[in-house]
């Protein structure tokens, strides 16, 4: 006897969450599953594995994954580059965190009381025209600033 379970189906796959294609019901109990008409029914044919629920099946991305990784690995070393340096890293970048590192280091220098604001200011200033080289010739404009008010 063909029994049609399509409302069967749909009332577990209401019942537990998921999916109506990952119900399936066990070939040797689609009698018990024909008589159940309640959720509570389905419920107890649930736990008496009568009816299971398949697992997801997803699209596998270990291969992806593998690939990514082999490609990331090339290219890196010296000779293996191509185009000038600004083509890997552009110059905006560069100077966006040459001139934070920078404004960090005066920041610094002028919570110290290192500086006072007006010199403060003035290397501000120097830094965002991009007349500061780096790092140590920034300090090297503080240590000159500090000799003269010395002297």
């Amino acid at each position: 006897m063909v029994v049609n379970l399509k409302a069967k189906k749909r009332l577990a796959a209401r019942v537990t969450g998921v999916g109506i294609h990952r119900i399936k019901f066990d070939a040797d109990h689609l009698d018990d599953v024909a008589d159940a008409i309640t959720r509570q029914n389905i419920r107890s044919l649930i736990t008496a594995n009568t009816i299971r629920i398949k697992p997801i099946v997803g699209t596998s991305k270990g291969r992806a994954h593998q690939k990514k990784s082999q490609k990331n690995k090339r290219g890196t070393t010296q000779g293996s580059k191509q185009g000038r340096k600004g083509a890997r890293v552009g110059k905006k970048e560069v100077y966006v965190a040459k001139v934070r590192a920078l404004r960090r280091l005066l920041k610094i220098a002028k919570d110290r009381k290192d500086l006072t604001n007006p010199e403060f200011w003035a290397l501000y200033k120097k830094v965002g025209g991009n007349t500061v080289r780096n790092k140590a010739h920034l300090r090297m404009l503080m240590d000159e600033i500090k000799e003269k008010r010395q002297s």
